[in-house]
Order: C-alpha cells, then sequence, then structure tokens
C-alpha cells in the first residue's frame, strides 16, 4: 500500500537546514583556499610599483633609471657632533671597514686610496684611452708639437709630474686622459677627509653592489654602515652620530614606515571597530559573526591579488584597514535593521524579512562601489590595479558572506542593545536636517567658487608629488648633495645596442658631437663610458696610429730638433720602447679595470638587461642648471629662479647634436621633464577613468531605479561631498595628486549605500521614508567606515595618508548631505514599532 505524503510543511525546514549547510561548507571551502593561495603569496614593498608603466621610449629610460638606476645605489653619509679631526678619525675607519666589506662596489670620501692605483692603470694603458692618440700625433711635425707642449708643462705647477712622466710619456698622453676625466665638483677637504661646506660634518659616497630595487639588500648595506659607524666609536658616550641618505635608504625607511603604519592603523582600527560593535551588540558572540564578512574579504582581497600580481604590496595591505571599515557595514545593515522587527516577525522570519526589504538596496550599494573600484583596475600604476582588485573581491566577498552565511548563523547570536532610543533621536535630527539645505546650498556655491578661483593650481603636476619620502627626509637629501657637489641625474643620452662594443661605438659616436657643445658652452661637460672602455675599435685605430719602433726613433730625432729645452735622444729612449709594447698589447677589456674607480663609472653606465645593452651619457648643465644642488625654498621667487635655471641647458641644441650622430635608437632624456610629463598624461588618463567609473555608477544606478529624479537625488549628496572636500584641499594649499582623485571616487562609491538608503521608495509606492534602526545602522556603518579610512590620515605613508585625508571627511559628509537631501515621507509620524515595514 502507497504510504501517504509527508505534510509539505515539514520539508522547510529540512531544506532550509541543507541550505544553511550547504552555504556555510562552501564558504569555509573557499576560506581555506584563499588561506592556501596567501600562505604562498610573496609580500614586497617596493615602491616600484606605485611608478606608472612608461609608453615611450624616454619613459621607460625614466622609469628604469628610478627603479634601478646609478643613482639609485647610491648612499650619502655624514658624521656629524664632535671635532673635526675626531670626524676624520672616525670616516677613515669607516671607509677602510666598508671597502673590506663585498655588499659595497665603492667607498669614498676623499682619501687618495685609489689614486695611485687609477694612475698606473691610466700610465699603462695610455695610448688606448688618450683622445690625442691619432696618425697625425706621431709624425714628426704631431710629435715635434707635443714635444714642446711637454716642455711648456715643465715651468708650470704641473711641472714635478711633468719632469718624472717626460721619459716615458714626452707626448703627454696621461695629463691628455687626466684632462679629459668630468670630475665635477668635488667637496671640500679638511683633515684628508671629504668635509661639508661649512666644516660641520665629515661626508662619504658609498655605492652598494645590490641593486637599488632590492629593499633587502639596501637593508643589510644600511646595517652594515651603521656597524662600522659603531665599531669606529671611541667610546659608546661620544657626541658623534651618523646621517644616512639616498634612494636605497628612502627604500627602506618607507618599507619599515609602511610595516609599522600597517600593524599600528590595522591595530586601532580593529580596536575602534570592534569596540564599537561591542557597545551596540553586547553579544561577544555576534560581535564575532559580525567580523566574518570582513575577515572573508580581507582573505579574498589577498588571494586574488597574490594569484593575479604574484606578489603582494605592503601598500595594498594598508588600504586593507578601509576594507574593514566598508565591509563590516553590510553585518551592521543586518544585525542593527532586523533588530528592529516586529514582535511578530522576529527572529529567523526577521532575517528573511530584512532580505526581502534591504539586500536589493545593500546589493545596488554594493554593485555601485564596484563600479568605482573598478576604474582603477585600468589604471596606468600597478599598484593602483593592485588596490582596485583586492578591494573588488573584498567587497564581493563580505557582502556574500553578509546575504548568504550570515542569517543561517545568527540565530544562535546573543540579543542586541535596544537602539530604539538612539533611532527616535535620529528620526527627529532627520526631520530637523531638512531646514539645512540652503545653508548647504551656500555651501556647495562657496566650494564651486574655491575651485573656480584655485582651477590654476588645483592639481599636483609633478611626479614628485607622489614621493613617499618625508620633507625631512627630502631635505637632509638635499643638504648631503650639496655638501658633495654631488648633482642629481636628469639630462641623459642613452645609447642602445645588440652587443657591449655596439653600445660603445654608439657611445662615440655621439661623444664626438657633444664635445662641441662643452667647448660652446652649452653643456658644461658629460662623461661616458667609453671614456674609460673604448670600444675596441677605437683602440685598434689608436694602436694602429703608433709607428714601428725604427720609424718612431727616426720621428722622435727630428721631433727634439729645435725644441726650447734641448733634450738628448737618449732621454727619450724608454718612451720608443713603450710605445713599441703597447703595439703587442692585448685590447682592454672590463675585467681590466677591476680595482680602479673606474670600473665603478663603466658599472654604472654601460648595462645590459634581457640581452639588450645600454651605454648612458651623463650630461652637466652649465653653473646655475637644474643640476646644482639648491638651497631649497618655498617663496615664488625661488620657484620662479630655479625654472630659469631649468631652462639653461639647452635641449634643442642637445637633442640635434645626438640626431647629427646617426645612432639609431639614441635618445636624449631630460629625466624631470619625461617625469612630469607622464605625471600629467597620467593624470589626465586617471580622470578619464574616474569620469567613466561614475559614468558607470550612473549608468548602473539608472538601470537599476528607472527613475532620473531618484538617480539625482541619490547623486547629489555625493557630489557635494566631493565638491566640499576639493575645495577644503585647494584651501589648504594641497595639490590633489591621482591618490586624492581615486580618493575622491571612493566617496562616491561608498557614500551611495547611505543615499540609496535615504532614497529608497517605500512599499505599495508610498514616498521614500527611512526608519530608526535603518538610521542607527547608517551611523555606525559610518562611525566604523570612518575608522578605517580616517586613521588613514595619521600615516606618515603620503599615498595612505592622501587617502585617509580624503575617504574619512568624504563619508562623513556623504552621510551628512544624503540625509539633509533626503526627500520628505507623509508618514514620518509613525511609531518605531513600524519599522519591520520598511
Amino acid at each position: 500500500m502507497q504510504e501517504p505524503a509527508l505534510p509539505r510543511r515539514s520539508a522547510r525546514p529540512c531544506l532550509r537546514t541543507a541550505l544553511r549547510q550547504r552555504a556555510v561548507q562552501i564558504w569555509l571551502l573557499l576560506l581555506l583556499a584563499c588561506a592556501f593561495v596567501i600562505h604562498r603569496a610573496s609580500f614586497t614593498a617596493d615602491l616600484s610599483a606605485f611608478l606608472p608603466h612608461a609608453p615611450s621610449a624616454e619613459q621607460r629610460v625614466l622609469v628604469d633609471q628610478l627603479r634601478d638606476g646609478a643613482v639609485s645605489r647610491l648612499m650619502l653619509a655624514a658624521i656629524d657632533g664632535g671635532d673635526a679631526a675626531g670626524r676624520a678619525a672616525l670616516s677613515k675607519r669607516v671607509a677602510a671597514t666598508l671597502r673590506a666589506d663585498p655588499q659595497f662596489a665603492s667607498v669614498n670620501n676623499g682619501e687618495p686610496v685609489n689614486d695611485a692605483r687609477d694612475q698606473q692603470f691610466i700610465f699603462a694603458h695610455r695610448y688606448v684611452l688618450s683622445p690625442s692618440v691619432t696618425p697625425q700625433r706621431f709624425t714628426a711635425d704631431g710629435l715635434h708639437q707635443a714635444f714642446g707642449d711637454s716642455i711648456d708643462l715643465l715651468s708650470s705647477s704641473a711641472g714635478l709630474m711633468t719632469k718624472s712622466l717626460l721619459p716615458h710619456d714626452p707626448t703627454g698622453e696621461t695629463a691628455a686622459i687626466v684632462s679629459q676625466l668630468d670630475s665635477g665638483a668635488q667637496p671640500v677637504s679638511q683633515d684628508g677627509v671629504w668635509a661639508s661646506r661649512d666644516g660641520a660634518r665629515a661626508v662619504l659616497v658609498v655605492q652598494t653592489a645590490g641593486a637599488g630595487s632590492d629593499t633587502d639588500a639596501q637593508a643589510r648595506a644600511m646595517q652594515a654602515v651603521r656597524s662600522a659607524f659603531g665599531s669606529a666609536l671611541p667610546s659608546p658616550a661620544s657626541p658623534y652620530r651618523l646621517l644616512l641618505s639616498g634612494p636605497g635608504v628612502f627604500s627602506v625607511q618607507t618599507r619599515d614606515t609602511i610595516k609599522h603604519d600597517v600593524e599600528r592603523l590595522s591595530s586601532v582600527s580593529l580596536a575602534l571597530i570592534v569596540g564599537l560593535l561591542l557597545i551596540v551588540y553586547r553579544s561577544p558572540l555576534t560581535l564575532a559573526f559580525g567580523l566574518l564578512p570582513v575577515l572573508s574579504g580581507v582573505a579574498a582581497g589577498l588571494a586574488a591579488v597574490s594569484l593575479a600580481f604574484g606578489t603582494v604590496h605592503g601598500l595594498t595591505l594598508g588600504f586593507g584597514t578601509t576594507l574593514m571599515g566598508e565591509a563590516v557595514d553590510y553585518s551592521i545593515y543586518l544585525f542593527v535593521q532586523s533588530s528592529g522587527a516586529t514582535a511578530l516577525a522576529r527572529g529567523s522570519d526577521s532575517m528573511r524579512e530584512w532580505i526581502a526589504a534591504n539586500w536589493p538596496t545593500i546589493r545596488l550599494g554594493v554593485l555601485t562601489s564596484v563600479c568605482g573600484f573598478a576604474s582603477m583596475l585600468f589604471s596606468g600604476f600597478p599598484g593602483l590595479v593592485q588596490l582596485g582588485l583586492y578591494s573588488i573581491a573584498g567587497l564581493i566577498a563580505a557582502a556574500a558572506v553578509t546575504r548568504y552565511v550570515l542569517p543561517h548563523l545568527r540565530g544562535e547570536a546573543g540579543s542586541m542593545r535596544d537602539v530604539s532610543r538612539l533611532g527616535g533621536l535620529l528620526v527627529r535630527a532627520l526631520a530637523a536636517a531638512r531646514a539645512l539645505r540652503w545653508p548647504l546650498a551656500a555651501l556647495l556655491a562657496a566650494a564651486v567658487a574655491i575651485l573656480a578661483l584655485h582651477r590654476g593650481e588645483l592639481w599636483g603636476r609633478e611626479l614628485a608629488a607622489l614621493s613617499p619620502v618625508p620633507a625631512q627626509s627630502q631635505a637632509l637629501d638635499a643638504k648631503l648633495r650639496a655638501d658633495l657637489g654631488a648633482p642629481d641625474v636628469r639630462f641623459l643620452v642613452v645609447v642602445p645596442g645588440a652587443s657591449e662594443q655596439a653600445a660603445l661605438e654608439g657611445a662615440e659616436r655621439i661623444a664626438a658631437r657633444l664635445q662641441p657643445l662643452v667647448d660652446q658652452g652649452v653643456l658644461a661637460g658629460f662623461e661616458t663610458p667609453a671614456r674609460y672602455l673604448p670600444s675596441e675599435a677605437t683602440q685598434r685605430a689608436r694602436l694602429a696610429s703608433l709607428p714601428p719602433a725604427d720609424a718612431l726613433a727616426k720621428r722622435v730625432d727630428a721631433a727634439l730638433a729645435n725644441q726650447a729645452v734641448d733634450i738628448k735622444p737618449d732621454v727619450v729612449k724608454p718612451f720608443i720602447a713603450d710605445v713599441e709594447n703597447a703595439r703587442g698589447q692585448p685590447l682592454l677589456t672590463r675585467a681590466d679595470l677591476r680595482g680602479t674607480s673606474m670600473a665603478l663609472a663603466v658599472d654604472a653606465l654601460l648595462t645590459e638587461r634581457g640581452g639588450q645593452w645600454s651605454a648612458m651619457l651623463t650630461l652637466r648643465a652649465p653653473s646655475g642648471a637644474s643640476g646644482e644642488a639648491q638651497p631649497t625654498t618655498d617663496t615664488k621667487a625661488a620657484k620662479a629662479a630655479k625654472t630659469a635655471q631649468d631652462a639653461s641647458l639647452d635641449a634643442g641644441a642637445t637633442r640635434a647634436a645626438v640626431a647629427r650622430a646617426g645612432v639609431p635608437g639614441a635618445l636624449f632624456v631630460d629625466l624631470k621633464a619625461e617625469a612630469d610629463r607622464l605625471y600629467v598624461n597620467y593624470l589626465r588618463e586617471e580622470i578619464r577613468l574616474s569620469l567613466a567609473g561614475f559614468a558607470a555608477i550612473v549608468v548602473l544606478l539608472l538601470a537599476a531605479l528607472r527613475d532620473p529624479a531618484r538617480v539625482a537625488r541619490t547623486l547629489a549628496p555625493l557630489v557635494a561631498a566631493v565638491l566640499v572636500v576639493s575645495a577644503g584641499f585647494a584651501l589648504a594649499h594641497v595639490p590633489l595628486t591621482i591618490l586624492h582623485l581615486i580618493g575622491l571616487l571612493l566617496i562616491v562609491a561608498v557614500g551611495s549605500n547611505y543615499a540609496l538608503f535615504f532614497n529608497r521608495s517605500a512599499q505599495h509606492g508610498d514616498a521614500a521614508r527611512i526608519g530608526p534602526s535603518t538610521l542607527v545602522s547608517l551611523l555606525i556603518a559610518n562611525l566604523a567606515t570612518v575608522a578605517g579610512f580616517g586613521l588613514l590620515a595619521l600615516s606618515r605613508v603620503p599615498m595612505l595618508e592622501s587617502f585617509g585625508l580624503t575617504v574619512g571627511p568624504g563619508a562623513i559628509l556623504a552621510l551628512v548631505f544624503s540625509a539633509i537631501l533626503a526627500p520628505q515621507a507623509p508618514h514620518e509620524h509613525r511609531s518605531p514599532q513600524n519599522e519591520g515595514t520598511s
């Protein structure tokens, strides 16, 4: 006999239980997968991730130099305090220790430790290094002129050196090489070491063997310098102190600052959010459930970034503190709003009622936030792409956990604090807030006027605006560079080559075109790797200029006749023997330079990457140009003077000279101009992306709300918040950067949640209204968001600080303006007990 069918009503609890178990199981499996990915992820604080992609060849040179150029491996050190003799002794002991450390490619403090070695090297290879070695120079007439020049030097300040070298080098090749060396400005010397201009510090220049982009190597190098200084101190109570600066130092300090700020701000933010929620929830279990979306969002965000990029940047972790403030909003809406249900609808029914009544609004808010963050995915800055992906994955995960997991767990949570009294206060405050519409209109008019007045200086136009280096550290670096007479490398000619020899040959052709500019004063000088390592073709040509011994002896006899000083041919016999030996010498190679100061120059200026060689010629602008260290000041006169100085190098003449050399792919690059041009281009791109993100939000709202008037009411408070925050930066004379722009878009993304709740329609076509518990949830959610975003304003990392100063106040204004501009409902006299139907 057929069994009677079970009542359909009894199947529902079983189905709900199965769905509950399935949702929780899927969530736990995804969390485990995220944990596995995060465990295998690597984390970095390399700020090159926040350098933009370089679309042009010149800008690729710029980004390469910022990442791993020669200057990126320089470390400037200064010993302060005590007396000059003590500082000099310390400088010598520190330098001696560092020279024995393989972590350093060179250590220079003004001691002549390499002078003898360099002089010996130049003398031994003078016939392949000297640019004066030509066939004409070794004719009888050429030798006569060269001998005469050397004899004239005997009566000069260089007479002693000339007299000692005359038997071996009567043509003066050694002197010719030395005169070609581009020494630039030299620091003053005090007690045998370099000192600052005012004599108050001993200064050293250290170049690390590790790449400038290798932050760990730079950190080890810094520690080695500090250890050497500590060991060199005569006693722990000595009055001396060590100052360090340079790109590597900045990278390490920024990495440590990021790590410290992420830990500190995350802890403080978490403590504030937990404290706030405990006050509201009263139940630790409810609090734990409320944090599950946050933890899930953080895990999903980190896993997504790790899978997409392979590494997670420290700033992405710092930005994660903001995610806590927004992701926790969803559980706040769930718990607080569902607690306002009617007595008949409390328990599991209140959850279903909340999902039916409020989830569509929250879902739309999530989608608007995703649209806002999505614009970051198309940024030219890889670091910003990471932030966008992290935020999108995190918010979607947090919202999904709130919708599909928390309702099943909520029945186990404890009771919540009664917020009806606070809700009543907020209802009355909302009614009073509408009286502020005219003052708000006046505030917006003032904001628009301020923005119009400051439109010329509203946006920063220099890549330095994104610098993570604090102003104090920049000032120290400028001071040490001025002490050392070390100009910033700004003007470069980059010569590509398929091989080392091709790059050197190209550098020689360009140097031949640049030398007339030096003679004319257009350039103060330039450095080229071919000066220290001529190409093999040039070396062979120079050696071919050397005549055989018998022919040279006859020409020497003719050249010595009719000289101002009578020199017997026997005196210069060593010269003839040296020339003959040079004719049979092997060509000079890069390995031969090891142990000399010239090896450092070649290593810095001749590089290979991915099978492509590059020779770089660094150009020095005439005196007073931007290459010289200038006093730092903020006056408009100083800025105008600096602009005039920057223009003192004739870029057009230099670029034309490079073009006349006919070297394929050779580029003249003004790094500062390219940096500013690159930043302005990407600023424009980010503005377009932000407008596209805003347009996507508008389209999404139109598709969801199907009412242009409601869309306008939703967007009005958000646009107002953006205008007021922007005007605040203008009044504070803080130029807006790309990071501020992203922050302004985040105001729209975050604030849309508030505006949607204030502007949603009630059921059955009633006018929009909002109830007490919803107002309480919005207030608590806003406080949590400010605790996440606002705390970033306390960061010492300018990138994080920019987000905090923008989004923190913007989120508060978005809530306040949404309340002021909320449409008036006809049934606002209804009691809080009816909140469950809203």
